[in-house]
């Protein structure tokens, strides 16, 4: 290493300490497999573990908890999207039995397929991110399990993508590195402001649920009061006194307190008397379209879910002409998107496990909901004579028939 002199300046010296450490150009460059704005990322995050804009806990206790018209959203879709069957194909041959069927079907000890499914889906649905641990023996995936979303955050890598996820309960961290075969598949909605996590449509909906559960909580405690909404007494002595001496006001208060307030004293009538008039200070329920406002929170949050409101028994929406038309609405618009995103993500995390060109998909044929789209088609196909057997089954998405036949 060159000794440096007295009169050096600090541009000089960086210089030639990035000359030395600038690599050396080879003759033939080698090709490397990488995102070129990955580093970019990188470099934003310094690093450092990127965490979660979102509060998922008040997500939980303020929407799923406490207002019934989330509740039903994330039960409705969860519970159908966790009901369809999975069907895996190696190349284009339908496979009855397959370990990979069999670890969707019993995931774990504690859970069959549809409750892990539907775990999964209320998380992505409250959370906007959904976690899935795979259990390995001899590298073969044996266990499937749920993770909370509020216990992970992402840990991104020098590329920008996750480098690992840490899982946190009661002060304990387990640290789960993303190699070659990642222990962890996370599955997140597409959020425009973050690299790392997903948007809720809880967060889509928090001003209709906060509008919904004020609401509820307004006309709770109006029920309280008697169903009255508050005012103020005023006196107006006959001498033109406007005050009450100390024994007539505690004599007021004692009274008001013991006879007309909570729901035992309702409907109990006020005898004013001595100058004492009421005077009204807030709005009616009327003067505040009450049930309309509610309702239309109500159809905010159906909306941010993809939930017709119809279904949801909400007044106010005649956007479908009967139930049925609003149930295959559902399922076209949000379920069976939501079923196709996580068959590929599930796909695309399990199937190099295992040997063989596997694809996993999804079976419509036992939809209740899509029977007449179903029947249609079938129609159509019966209709068809310039299309033979082969021809028919392959555009219903049937294989081939087994045994030449």
């Amino acid at each position: 290493m060159g000794t440096t002199t007295k009169g050096a300046t600090a541009t000089g010296l960086l210089s030639r300490a990035l000359q030395r450490v600038k690599p050396a150009k080879s003759a033939s460059p080698s090709e490397v497999k990488a995102s070129r704005t990955g580093p970019l990322v990188a470099m934003q995050m310094m690093g450092r573990p990127v965490w979660s804009g979102r509060d998922y806990i008040s997500f939980a206790h303020e929407g799923f908890e406490r207002n019934p018209v989330v509740h039903r959203c994330v039960r409705v879709i969860a519970e159908a999207a966790a009901s369809v069957p999975w069907v895996l194909h190696e190349g284009r041959q339908e496979l009855d039995a397959h370990p990979l069927l069999d670890v969707l079907t019993r995931p774990n000890p504690a859970q069959g397929g549809g409750d892990l499914l539907e775990n999964w889906y209320g998380h992505l649905l409250v959370a906007g991110n959904a976690y899935l641990e795979v259990v390995e023996i001899s590298g073969a995936p044996k266990e499937l399990h749920v993770l909370r979303p509020d216990r992970m955050k992402v840990v991104p890598g020098m590329q920008g993508w996750p480098a690992r996820y840490e899982y946190t309960v009661a002060g304990r961290t387990i640290s789960f590195d993303q190699t070659d075969a990642p222990a962890i598949l996370h599955m997140r909605m597409f959020h425009p402001t973050d690299d790392h996590y997903g948007l809720s449509p809880m967060e889509a909906a928090a001003y209709a649920v906060d509008i919904h559960n004020a609401a509820a909580g307004w006309n709770k405690a109006l029920i309280d009061n008697s169903a009255r909404p508050s005012g103020a007494l005023v006196y107006q002595g006959a001498d033109g006194n406007r005050f009450l001496s100390e024994e007539q006001f505690e004599r007021l208060k004692g009274e008001l307190e013991n006879n007309h307030q909570g729901g035992g004293n309702a409907g109990r009538p006020l005898l004013l008397e001595g100058g004492l008039d009421w005077k009204q200070m807030s709005l009616s329920p009327k003067e505040m379209d009450f049930a309309e406002a509610r309702n239309g929170a109500a159809r905010d949050i159906a909306l941010a879910f993809g939930v017709p409101p119809m279904l949801l028994g909400i007044p106010g929406d005649n956007t479908y002409a009967n139930y049925r038309e609003a149930n295959v609405a559902l399922w076209r618009q949000t379920v069976l998107p939501l079923v196709a995103r996580a068959s590929r993500a599930l796909g695309n995390w399990l199937a190099p496990r295992y040997e063989g060109r596997l694809k996993l998909s999804y079976n419509l044929d036992n939809i209740p909901a899509l029977n007449a789209e179903r029947d249609a088609l079938w129609d159509r196909l019966n209709q068809a004579s310039f299309l033979d057997d082969a021809e028919k089954r392959q555009a219903v998405g049937y294989g081939e028939r087994q045994g030449g036949e």
